[in-house]
């Protein structure tokens, strides 16, 4: 297919594709060679739209592993990455749109550098972004380059919004078409969409800084659900901003095959109770019945989980004795899956509940609410195990019905539900804005105190190359240290 044909020929010439060493930011952009956008674009598609991880799942509460101890699991993690690489690859592809008057690229290129900048900000906090951006856009690579400041995270997110802005704004279908576009096949307003869209989700991560007059979000956040002209969303599961799977080699779903996920991954006994409370049939897409129970697959009762927070001794036994629920077969034994989403249909309609609930945006909380639940049951109903009157069944029930005084609980234990093995880190960041659902501890499995992290350290490859700039970044921010238990500015 000419996907793959597309795919292969990126991997070939493709560069800055590791994000591991500040080093990479030092390279210049334009070097070693000129390449085509479209190239360029393919590349950082596979990269920001392959979301699908378990550590993710662990560290949310809806996944255990059961071979060792794991560190998301457990929340004894550390460091992590900064995605100077991946934002060096967007800031290349802009310049190279510009060389060949090819503006589309120019502004796909600006909401992949803001993809990562969030990312990277809601890992750690404070982040180099102004003096960063300016050194690649300038192909200037002096001690600014390799020493760049730290920018506030408030900074960081108004800088954001406005490039946002501003690719949506200028992005035109009378410009040169969009090739080597693996998600929406150039689809000028598939990508207007996804743009608004990942708008919303910036806006509603800011939900704590509502008041703020300088970045005006609950503004921002109804100047594009009023003008759906202008600013169109996500308006179905075809709209979702996806990375599909194929039976060819290299093409397949990430844990396709895998041994690990054959035998060591199990429901966690929370989000089994979540799901069992709500009737939800997702349980029978997401998870296997336990062997004890001898009960068939459309059985709720059949389903029992594992505890995140107990010892790898406990959940071995349980498991042992076959009263634990493994995760589907399917995440192992199908090459064809699910998609990967960067952000789908179903986390829209959950962004205008939550927003119409706190009173950001008019319409009914609850229509947005229902229409979110019922996007993601068909978006996961995968063999068809349940039927269309099942979802109708599980939306009229009393228990989904948004409550007065609990509806945002609500709405975020949906959009939970439906990002199991899926959308990378955002459950875990929803819940960690919002406190919903709680996040068990109790079991002698647990490290960093008891408590649930809420950010990583800075790399070590900061200190090494940037440490006078990490470290007053540091104290401005974290009294106690570079620790991941630090509340970042975001949170606070």
């Amino acid at each position: 297919m000419k996907r793959f044909n597309i795919i292969a020929g990126v991997m070939m010439v493709a560069v800055f594709v590791s994000c591991k060493k500040f080093d990479s930011f030092q390279e210049n952009p334009n070097n070693p060679t000129t390449a085509d956008p479209s190239l360029l674009l393919t590349n950082l598609e596979m990269n920001s739209f392959s979301t699908i991880a378990t550590d993710a799942a662990l560290a949310s509460r809806q996944l255990v592993y059961t071979q060792s101890s794991s560190n998301a699991q457990y929340y004894g993690w550390q460091r992590s990455g900064m995605s100077y690489s991946n934002i060096s690859q967007a800031v290349k592809m802009e310049l190279e749109a510009a060389r060949v008057g090819k503006s589309n690229y120019r502004y796909l290129g600006k909401f992949f550098k803001s993809y990562y900048a969030i990312l990277m900000t809601q890992t750690f906090g404070d982040i180099p972004y102004s003096q960063m951006m300016q050194s690649l856009t300038n192909n200037k690579f002096d001690s600014t380059a390799t020493r760049p400041v730290y920018d506030k995270q408030q900074e960081v997110y108004l800088n954001v919004l406005n490039e946002l802005k501003i690719a949506s704004d200028s992005l035109s279908g009378s410009s040169v078409a969009i090739t080597g576009d693996i998600i929406y096949g150039g689809n000028i307003d598939k990508w207007k969409r996804l743009i608004n869209s990942f708008t919303l989700r910036v806006l509603m991560s800011l939900s704590k800084k509502e008041s703020n007059a300088t970045l005006n979000i609950k503004q921002r956040f109804d100047e594009i659900v009023s003008n759906p002209a202008k600013y169109p969303l996500l308006a179905s599961n075809s709209d979702n901003g996806q990375l599909k799977y194929y039976n060819v080699t290299g093409n397949q779903y990430p844990f396709y095959n895998s041994n690990s996920m054959k035998t060591d991954y199990y429901l966690d006994s929370t989000f089994v109770d979540i799901l069992q409370d709500l009737q939800d049939p997702r349980l029978f897409v997401y998870g296997q019945p336990t062997v004890a129970s001898g009960l068939p697959a459309n059985d709720f009762d059949a389903y029992d989980g594992l505890s995140g927070s107990a010892n790898l001794s406990a959940n071995t036994v349980k498991k042992g004795q076959g009263k634990a629920s493994q995760i589907n077969r399917r995440y192992a034994y199908e090459a064809i899956n699910e998609p990967s989403l960067l952000i789908g249909y179903a986390e829209v309609q959950f962004l205008l509940a939550e927003a119409a609930v706190r009173g950001w945006i008019g319409g009914n909380a609850g229509d947005y609410y229902k229409k979110g639940i019922e996007a993601s049951l068909n978006f996961s109903n995968f063999g068809n195990t349940y039927s269309s009157a099942d979802i109708q069944t599980y939306l009229n029930q009393p228990a989904i019905a948004l409550q007065p005084g609990n509806e945002i609980s609500q709405i975020i234990t949906q959009k939970y539900i439906s990002m199991f093995m899926n959308t990378g880190w955002q459950a875990f960041y929803e819940q960690r804005r919002t406190g919903t659902p709680v996040f068990e501890t109790a079991g002698g499995g647990i490290l960093n105190g008891g408590k649930v992290p809420k950010r990583w350290m800075y790399p070590t490859d900061e200190y090494n190359n940037n440490r006078v700039n990490v470290e007053n970044a540091v104290k401005d921010q974290y009294p106690d240290g570079d620790n991941i238990n630090g509340v970042m500015w975001l949170l606070q």
